[in-house]
This record gives structure tokens, C-alpha cells and sequence, in this order.
């Protein structure tokens, strides 16, 4: 239950408060991949430079699409982008070459790199913390010290300590201590995470994260940008594992995610293991329907990838704190990196947000079997107006659909407002009508936000201001 208390609140928390060029030269291997189409295509690689496509339409793309993706991007605040079809740059915007902040990316960096080590035989992730000599400063149990570097891969390692990087939202969330055993459980969990870079250090012998993620995978990648001066290991006084922080170019993370979808190869060199990959990549954890974690990568399938969008085949991304992503769609030969500049203290890229612009971008792409229009004006169903939402809302249970995370919100007659996760309440606070839109109010995190309304049968789509859909609900109880 407690699992299901964290995700849908930090998930709520993502949704409502919006949280949620390159020159022309490349590099061809002989290895053949498939298209869309089922075609065999020759597997492309950037040199010292991206290949940027002369038009979109060389690479069966629509131009006035991609600058409808655009102009959403711009909309909802995206410091940067760059969409790279098999290798190819379809389209790209923002400073694609500035080192932003990667936030919590940083793990599925770490997650590449380890599969390297594990392969040489340097990381034995069978080994528990009392093999490895894992403690910390708030000592740990003899049950904690069965965890595996297996389980701290999954974020299953039943340790619920304070950890450097956290944010309050898992402060708040992290289980009672000794609640699950070591590898029954799965909670994102910032211990688990900064550990692992304890290991690697200790177990590789190399002197930090940095300098062999340069050595391992940013040289033989070409990445163009890499910034190891700027970086270094952040220590809390409560913990002996630090945070590894990255900065990252836009056209360097793109790299590695062509990595990634190339099964770790990159040209003529077998950098991470295909099978770590796979592993790495798979769904380890069920976190939502269609939706699961695998070693530092969040997954999902159809509806389970973001909100407001659907993928024909198992797809994975990393994450970073208030929008910052690297998408990777195999079944589509597909890289979208997507960056906000949280240098800044304010602006955020939510989840829906960040799958309408997937949409787009697919859309852009001729894919068909994306899901329907995240616009009102595309919308089907009867839009509801004053009263007539007024007597809808009114005394109404909807839960989540089309979306990773199940939450049930009940509007009470009485104007009270109840957000569940199963039969856990998460927040109480107050709906209300305001002319033709639907506002809620929920002070825990501090939300206050207003939402056009459409019915279709008994699915409830709630629309932001500008008309791009936040999520659909299906009516319980009217």
C-alpha cells in the first residue's frame, strides 16, 4: 500500500503542478536495422557531428507537424530538443549544446556504465552489502545488509535511510524502517542510487564516476560536450554515499540513448553488453498498468509510457526532476531527449505535458496507433458547460485511465474534494465551478488549478486552459 501511497503522490504532484544545428556528417556500419515499415535500414551513427536530415520529409517526416511540435514545446516551456530517427537528426530546437543540469538521469547513466563493469566481471551484482562492506552513517540492520546490488539496481533494497539529493516528496513517502525485506519492494529510493556509486567506486577501483564514464562511453560515443571539470560528488552530513551529479548537452545525451536503442554497440564496438541492455531495460518492477522500472530506466508499453499517448511496443526513458527526459522508443528506431533549463527556479514540463509532445512528434512521424487528439477541438464527446457540469461533478467518483499511475477522485457534494489511491486517501481539498471549468484546490501541494470538462460516454476529459488534455478519467459512480 505504501508503494502505491509514493507513486500516485508523487505522480499527482507531477500532474497538477506541470513538474510533471548539427552539421552534416555520419558514420555507417554494416549492421542493418528494421524501420517502421519492416524494412531493413543501415544503421547510422553521428561522427564528430550529428547528420541532420536536408528536410523531414527525407526521412518520411511531415515539416508542418514537427512545427506544431514546436510550437507546443515552446508553449510549455522546453529549454531544448532533438529527435533523431536511426541516427539521423529529423529536427532539433533550444541550445542543444549547453550542459544542463540531468538530475535524476544520472541514474540511468550510471545504469550504462555498470553494465560495462559487470560484463569485465569487476561488479558481482549478486553481492549483498555485508559481502561488499556497505554501511553508513545511521548503521545498518543485519536484514539490510542481505540487499543485493541487484536489489539496489531495481530499487528493491528494503533500506529507508536518509540519502543525499533527496526532495521532499520521498522524505515524506519513504516506508517505516524494516517494513520489506530486501528485494520484496519497490520504492524509488535515492539510498539505493547514490550507494550503487559507492560500489563502483570501491569494486572498479576507478577514482570516480566521471572520469570513467568519460573513458567507458563519452569518448568511444563522440559525445561533443562533456564537462568533467564541472563535476563532482555532493556529501549530506547524515550519509556516506554522495550524490553524482551530472551536467549533459542535449546532442550528448542523444548519443547515449542511440546507444541504448543500438543495444550498446556503437559502430564497429560492442561498448555495453546487448544482454545488459535487455536486462537493464526491462521491466523488473510492475509500477502501474503497462508501466514498470528496470535497473535505473522507467518503462512502459500502450498507455503506460506518459500520459496522453500510446506506443506500439516496450519502450524506456530516463528521467529527470521537472521534465527532463531521454525517450527510447526501439519499435520506432526512435531517440527524443527532451531538457528544461533548471538552472532557473521556476518552470516545469509534467508528464502529460511531456506525452502531448510525444504525440506530436509521432504524429509528425506518420505514426497512426498513437492514441486519439490531446486537444479539445479534436475532442469527442459533449463539452460541459455551467450547470450542466455542475450536476455532472456533483457527488461523482472518476478513476485515472490512459495513464501509468490508477488514482480515484471523489467531488462530494458538499464541495470537498478526495484524492485515492486504492482505498488509501492521499489529499482532501475543495472542487469548485467557476463559469464553463472545473477547479480544484488541494493546499497539500499546493494546488489551484481549473479544467474544461468533456464527457464521452462515461470517460471524463479534463483539458488545461490552453486546450491540451491533463488526463481522462472513467466515471465510477455517477
Amino acid at each position: 500500500m505504501k508503494k502505491k501511497l509514493l507513486l500516485t503522490a508523487v505522480v499527482f504532484i507531477l500532474l497538477l503542478t506541470g513538474c510533471s544545428q548539427a552539421a552534416a556528417s555520419s558514420t555507417a556500419t554494416p549492421e542493418a536495422v528494421q524501420t517502421a515499415s519492416g524494412e531493413a535500414a543501415q544503421a547510422v551513427y553521428p561522427g564528430e557531428t550529428w547528420r541532420q536530415a536536408e528536410t523531414p520529409e527525407e526521412l518520411g517526416w511531415s515539416s508542418e507537424k514537427l512545427a506544431q511540435a514546436r510550437a507546443y514545446a515552446e508553449q510549455i516551456g522546453s529549454a531544448a530538443a532533438m529527435i533523431v530517427d536511426n541516427g539521423i537528426v529529423v529536427d532539433a530546437w533550444g541550445d542543444i549544446e549547453r550542459n544542463y543540469h540531468c538530475h535524476s538521469m544520472r541514474k540511468s547513466l550510471l545504469s550504462g556504465l555498470y553494465g560495462i563493469y559487470v560484463a569485465e566481471e569487476k561488479i558481482d551484482i549478486t553481492k549483498t552489502l555485508e559481502e561488499l562492506d556497505i554501511d553508513d552513517k545511521t548503521p545498518l540492520t543485519e536484514a539490510e545488509k542481505q540487499a543485493t546490488v541487484a536489489d539496489l539496481l531495481k530499487a528493491r533494497s528494503g533500506v529507508y535511510i536518509p540519502a543525499a539529493g533527496e526532495v521532499q516528496s520521498m522524505r515524506d513517502a519513504r516506508p517505516e524502517r524494516g517494513s520489506h525485506a530486501p528485494g520484496t519492494f519497490w520504492y524509488y529510493n535515492n539510498w539505493d542510487f547514490n550507494a550503487l556509486g559507492t560500489i563502483f567506486d570501491q569494486e572498479t577501483g576507478e577514482e570516480n564516476i566521471y572520469k570513467a564514464f568519460k573513458a567507458r562511453i563519452a569518448d568511444p560515443i563522440g559525445m561533443q560536450d562533456y564537462p568533467l571539470e564541472d563535476l563532482q560528488y555532493d556529501y549530506e552530513p547524515y550519509s556516506k554515499h554522495p550524490y553524482y551529479g551530472f551536467r549533459m548537452s542535449t546532442r550528448d545525451l542523444a548519443r547515449f540513448g542511440l546507444l541504448l536503442l543500438r543495444e550498446g554497440r556503437w559502430e564497429d564496438q560492442q561498448i555495453i553488453s546487448a544482454a545488459w541492455v535487455k536486462e537493464s531495460t526491462a521491466a523488473h518492477s510492475d509500477i502501474g498498468p503497462d508501466s514498470g522500472y528496470g535497473y535505473m530506466w522507467w518503462t512502459g508499453v500502450r498507455n503506460g509510457l506518459f500520459p496522453n499517448v500510446e506506443v506500439k511496443a516496450h519502450s524506456y526513458y530516463a528521467s529527470g526532476y521537472r521534465g527532463h527526459k531521454v525517450i527510447v522508443l526501439p519499435y520506432r528506431n526512435l531517440v527524443i531527449v527532451h531538457r528544461v533549463d533548471t538552472d532557473k527556479p521556476e518552470g516545469s514540463v509534467g508528464e502529460p505535458q511531456i506525452g502531448t509532445l510525444l504525440w506530436l512528434i509521432l504524429d509528425a512521424a506518420g505514426e497512426t496507433e498513437i492514441g486519439g487528439s490531446p486537444f479539445i477541438e479534436a475532442a469527442q464527446g459533449a463539452r460541459l458547460t455551467g450547470e450542466d457540469l455542475r450536476q455532472t461533478i456533483t457527488g461523482s467518483t472518476w478513476q485515472t485511465a490512459s495513464s501509468p499511475e490508477q488514482l480515484t477522485i471523489s467531488s462530494a457534494d458538499d464541495g470537498t474534494l478526495y484524492v485515492f489511491s486504492g482505498e488509501v486517501l492521499l489529499y482532501s481539498g475543495k472542487w469548485r465551478i467557476e463559469g464553463d471549468m472545473y477547479c480544484l484546490e488541494v493546499p497539500d501541494v499546493e494546488v489551484d488549478a481549473c479544467f474544461s470538462v468533456v464527457l464521452d460516454g462515461t470517460t471524463l476529459k479534463l483539458y488545461e486552459p490552453e486546450g491540451t488534455l491533463w488526463m481522462r478519467f472513467e466515471v465510477t459512480q455517477e
